[in-house]
């Protein structure tokens, strides 16, 4: 079998980067037609209540899914460094124990989703005239939360290894399912949302058993044998290690953002929505910068785990020079063709104009959240997930609520909301950047590795 596996510890470092990132943006691009098909048709095919009745709900699917996948992250990291090291045991330790964590993730996110999400929609103030679609909606979602966890349990482990190419086809592919399920559910049969929600978990699930059939069936180290799925508890110990500052972090941010998103409901519907496409349109164009951010933490923990510390500190270097850059020039692009990119959702012209004015004071400051997310990503990479924690829920949780609390009474406008983005992301990227320059960050690892090793563990 063709090896499509990328070891990043070897060769120029902004081509290995790159080359690495690449596939991911595609596979994140079409990842966000996911989040956005529905939308889309929707809004185009039902009307903007609708469209506000599936944009509004997506705070609290992030909410649900953030603990789960920040936790599952810190396999990533792991699975990355065992295979720089070329660990193969603790490799596929590491494996098989997230995979069996990611099916428990994925059942107990569907129970809670089914029987909880409606109510917690009503405690955010959904606005009475959208909730019962937004309750169909939200329900028949996470009726397939597990086919949701399982595609991104599995793709990060092959992201981590730096097969980013197969993860790309089978999203394509199910993407473009996606699409045409959307159009039949809604066209053809008139199910209304929840027929965009049933489309959405059917090719979710298509999606993870394609990633799932590629593990199986590889000759490579990192494959799945079924007979070793089990948790293996000294792996998961680090695992939660290292994942469980990301998950809280994500967690208490979507907390945050749920507040963000009642204060938005607030204003009507209309807002709700022009909001909400401007959302899906944010998730579009900052896809550069995750793949770059995704790239950049594998190169870390790939070169760190190979002790090649010089490599990895210039390649932390062009990874967040790069991502700073490339959010900075499409922010600019957004600003200005926002109004043709918000009316791609709808023709109400109030909803279009509350989603300009949140472009126009979010996009010329993209910069400032893609420092923020490189310089977590190099700290994440070296093991280091509290420090981007920290920042995180100080600024994007603690400063974020507290702001909204204190100035939207006193400024009661939808743009007092909207700048709460832009200032949370000055303080974190002003923090990390500090840290990052002033923290011992490489060196530290470097001296774990002489006395006590991240590999050594306590296996049995």
């Amino acid at each position: 079998m063709k090896e499509t596996h990328i070891r990043m510890t070897r060769g120029p470092i902004a081509r290995e980067m790159l080359e690495f990132a690449a596939p991911l943006f595609l596979g994140n691009l079409f990842q966000q037609l996911y989040n956005s098909a529905d939308a889309l048709i929707v809004g185009r095919m039902l009307g903007y209540d609708a469209l506000a009745a599936v944009s509004g709900t997506g705070t609290l699917v992030y909410l649900v899914i953030s603990l789960f996948v920040g936790i599952g992250a810190g396999s990533g990291v792991l699975v990355s460094r065992y295979f720089g090291a070329e660990d193969e045991e603790k490799l596929s330790l590491a494996i098989h124990t997230n995979v069996v964590f990611s099916l428990l993730s994925g059942a107990l996110m569907t129970v809670f989703g089914v029987l909880f999400a409606p109510t917690v929609l009503r405690w955010m103030g959904t606005p009475e005239d959208i909730m019962g679609q937004a309750s169909t909606y939200i329900r028949i979602y996470f009726g397939g939360s597990l086919g949701l966890v399982l595609y991104n349990g599995l793709r990060g482990i092959m992201q981590a290894v730096g097969d980013g190419k197969n993860p790309l086809k089978y999203l394509i592919f199910s993407s473009v399912l996606n699409i045409v399920l959307d159009i039949f559910f809604i066209g053809v049969f008139h199910t209304g949302v929840g027929g965009a929600a049933l489309a959405t978990i059917i090719a979710q699930f298509v999606s993870g058993l394609l990633c799932l059939r590629r593990l199986l069936t590889t000759k490579e180290a990192y494959r799945i044998e079924p007979r070793k799925l089990a948790i293996d508890w000294s792996m998961m110990r680090l695992i939660v290690r290292y994942g469980l500052p990301s998950g809280i972090q994500n967690s208490v941010i979507a907390i945050a953002n749920v507040v963000v998103q009642s204060n938005i409901n607030a204003f009507g519907t209309l807002a709700v929505a022009g909001c909400g496409a401007y959302s899906k349109i944010e998730g579009f164009v900052f896809l550069p910068i995750n793949s770059l951010v995704i790239a950049l933490s594998t190169f870390v923990g790939q070169n760190l785990g190979a002790q090649e510390y010089e490599r990895a500190k210039k390649g932390a270097r062009f990874g967040v020079l790069c991502s700073i850059l490339t959010a900075e020039t499409v922010g600019v692009l957004v600003y200005f063709i926002s109004p043709f990119l918000i009316g791609l959702f709808t023709n109400e012209p109030e909803a279009i104009r509350f989603g300009i004015q949140k472009a126009r004071i979010c996009a010329p400051f993209f910069f400032l959240l893609a420092a923020s997310h490189g310089f977590a990503a190099v700290l994440r990479g070296a093991g280091k997930a509290v420090v981007p924690m920290v920042s995180m829920l100080s600024f994007w949780c603690v400063v974020r609520v507290t702001f909204l609390h204190f100035m939207v009474p006193l400024y009661p406008s939808i743009n007092t909301v909207n700048w709460v983005y832009p200032l949370t992301w000055a303080l974190s990227a002003v923090f990390l950047a500090i840290y990052y320059a002033k923290a011992d960050w490489l060196h530290t690892f470097e001296r774990e590795q002489h006395g006590k090793s991240l590999f050594s563990g306590h296996h049995t």
